[in-house]
């Protein structure tokens, strides 16, 4: 699994319009690629506005690769959501995930998922 990772700014109040717009139109369009395995947008405020980071999770650079096309570490950003950003990078950094333990973030108690490398 392959765990993508980009940054971007925003003001405040655009923070708030970011989120909803990768809630409504970014995750959708994700899911619709094979191999899309999950979507979590993090969020803290920083002096002068807002920082997110997008982490997303992929079964592999091929699948990365029909989201992006063949450079699977450029950044897509499309003009509405730049509109909404005051900077973003322009390219993303794909980690290979070599442990994952994760628990229902929902607050229901769930094992944890463990990945192992082998």
């Amino acid at each position: 699994m392959i765990a993508r990772i980009w940054r971007a700014a925003a003001t405040r109040d655009k923070a708030a319009l970011y989120q909803h717009h990768f809630v409504t139109r970014v995750v959708p369009h994700l899911e619709a690629i094979d191999g899309f395995s999950g979507a979590s947008l993090l969020r803290r405020e920083v002096e002068g506005g807002t920082e997110v980071l997008a982490l997303t999770l992929w079964q592999g650079l091929d699948s990365i690769r029909a989201f992006t096309g063949p450079d699977p570490d450029k950044a897509v950003v499309d003009p509405e959501a730049q509109a909404m950003l005051t900077a973003f990078d322009a390219t993303a950094a794909n980690y290979e995930v070599v442990v994952d333990i994760r628990q229902n973030v929902r607050g229901a108690e769930a094992a944890p998922q463990v990945e192992r490398s082998t």
